[in-house]
């Protein structure tokens, strides 16, 4: 594709800060690209602190993690004593904490919803336990209502606030002995322990903590934490992928390197460590239940040998994806604990998915460069997308883009979603059932073989059967994508993406962030707060066919 076409035409000179605080320029990145709708603009940038040398980062994957605090109760906001804002607080305390300064203009919080890379000069030496506020100013009366990015770079994770401009993160917690490598929030997070933020390391333990009580403490320690597979008691190999169960009272799943995943319930001890049966096959799917009722995990499910390299569960927690370097995608009835469907790769691994608001469709993108569709209804691959030059890092539905010219009462819905990779490009593409266009077919001697526009598969091979994992189809039979949007975004591989109501977040895998307003869109991303906070009281989708 001419991405000339697609792209701005200018270019802009953006610089990267490297060892210690030396600038270097990325000439050829442009800070805008245009779609039908219109432009999308560089709205800002969120990365580390020019302090932080390339060591430190480690070999950890930049993630990112996008959070919506709601509003405080009135009866459980502190007050302070002081005349002292919280936010002059946060703000003091933050540039205090990260070593920065920004001269007579003061630090305001930060949205980094990547990895950026803050790494202070007690990194190293910093442990998890609960932290003393020595002689700082306190935070106690700061509400933290808001959008905020998490992301981890090296051995520490990062939370800035989406909403300005500012490119330093406001906190920072340090692990002493292993590096955060996956976290996901939780906005149904009961008010109990308020434990909404969800972190793996590449030890195995897990910490669910609540991210109000991280903003309003100044300390580099994570507080108030509950510690899961402690010292890797249950599976000390890494952590890959963390999911809370939707509408699951606390429920959360962990995947591992080693190709098993354990089902947690928040709300037990977690010290009471559970055993499980021998695996006897490892090469078929298993699940095996804790002995004792009280124990935490509750449940261990064998995948595959390899690694498991992403989960996610369908909008209505019915179903769970999971993709692994075996190179299958596996999709799973969760609470029936059965295979459903799933099928192979091109070439490699499979290293991301990501569900339609719907809960009809499946992308994946991984080490055979492409971008795949599957259908839920008819549990098998139904487009596939070429664009990419490397591996796709990272894929997700547009749950806020809408078709100018649509009809929501007709069945022909129209999808955007995007990818990322490590070619350093992000693809937009659009995807309709009845505008895909189905490849030349065999037909019989005589016969005058057409390409058609289709009613869904009945063109193709009928539905596969459940619990069937299949090879990958010949490429000759699938419908074939093209990418609407190329842009290179950065000099360096991406590795996530997220779409909120009023931007693209973009992050790459070294820990920077840029934050892409959508056409039309003002300059302030306040409202996606509370655009987020009326998405999650809708009613549920429907159960997946």
């Amino acid at each position: 594709m001419n991405n000339s076409s697609t792209n701005a035409s200018t270019t802009s000179t953006t610089s990267t800060t490297i060892n210690g605080g030396i600038s270097t320029p990325n000439t050829g990145l442009k800070n805008y690209f245009k779609t039908p709708e219109g432009r999308y603009n560089l709205h800002s940038e969120k990365s580390h602190p020019s302090t932080l040398l390339h060591f430190s980062h480690g070999k950890s994957v930049s993630q990112v993690t996008l959070a919506n605090l709601k509003e405080k109760s009135a009866s459980t906001t502190p007050t302070s004593s002081s005349g002292y804002s919280a936010t002059s607080s946060v703000r003091s305390a933050a540039a205090k904490l990260l070593g920065t300064s920004n001269g007579g203009r003061a630090l305001s919080f930060v949205g980094v919803n990547g990895a950026n890379k803050v790494v202070a000069a007690t990194t190293k030496t910093a442990s998890i336990g609960n932290s003393s506020n020595g002689g700082s100013l306190p935070m106690a009366n700061f509400d933290g209502k808001g959008l905020y990015i998490i992301f981890n770079v090296g051995d520490t994770l990062y939370i800035g606030d989406l909403n300005t401009q500012e490119k330093d993160p406001i906190k920072s917690i340090n692990f002493a002995n292993s590096n955060p490598v996956c976290h996901t929030f939780n906005p149904e997070a009961n008010a109990k322990d308020g434990h909404d933020l969800l972190i793996g390391l590449n030890s195995g333990e897990v910490y669910t903590v609540s991210l109000r009580q991280q903003l309003q403490d100044i300390g580099k320690k994570l507080i108030g934490a509950q510690v899961y597979n402690k010292d890797g008691s249950i599976n000390n190999s890494r952590c890959t992928s963390l999911a809370w169960v939707p509408q699951g009272n606390g429920a959360f799943v962990v995947a591992h390197a080693d190709g098993n995943f354990y089902v947690y319930e928040k709300g037990k001890d977690a010290t009471i460590d559970s055993s499980f049966s021998l695996i006897k096959d490892p090469t078929h799917f298993s699940v095996a239940h804790a002995k004792s009722n009280k124990s935490n995990p509750v449940a261990r499910w064998h995948i595959c040998q390899g690694s498991i390299n992403r989960i996610a569960f369908s909008p209505d927690g019915t179903h769970l994806a999971v993709v692994g370097r075996d190179g299958f995608l596996r999709v799973y009835d969760y609470q029936k604990e059965q295979l459903l469907c799933g099928g192979k790769s091109y070439y490699g691994a499979i290293l991301c998915c990501a569900w339609s608001m719907d809960g009809k469709y499946i992308l994946t993108g991984g080490e055979d460069d492409l971008v795949q569709v599957w259908s839920m209804e008819d549990r098998k691959v139904i487009a596939w997308g070429e664009g990419h030059n490397s591996w796709v890092s990272g894929v997700a539905f547009d749950p806020y883009w809408s078709p100018p010219s649509s009809d929501s009462t007709g069945e022909n819905v129209m999808y955007r979603f995007g990818s990322v990779g490590q070619d350093t490009q992000l693809l937009l593409w659009d995807f309709s059932m009845d505008e895909l266009v189905v490849p030349l077919r065999r037909c019989p001697p005589g016969g005058s073989p057409t390409y058609s526009a289709g009613s869904q598969s009945s063109q193709w091979d009928s539905a596969v059967p459940s619990g069937t994992l299949q090879p990958a189809p010949c490429m000759r039979d699938v419908p074939k994508l093209s990418p609407l949007v190329a842009h290179r975004v950065y000099s360096e591989p991406l590795s996530d993406l997220i779409f909120t109501q009023h931007t693209i977040l973009t992050a790459c895998r070294e820990g920077h962030v840029k934050v892409w307003m959508r056409p039309g869109s003002s300059e302030s991303i306040s409202t996606d707060s509370e655009t987020l906070s009326s998405s999650t009281e809708k009613t549920p989708i429907p159960n997946c066919k």
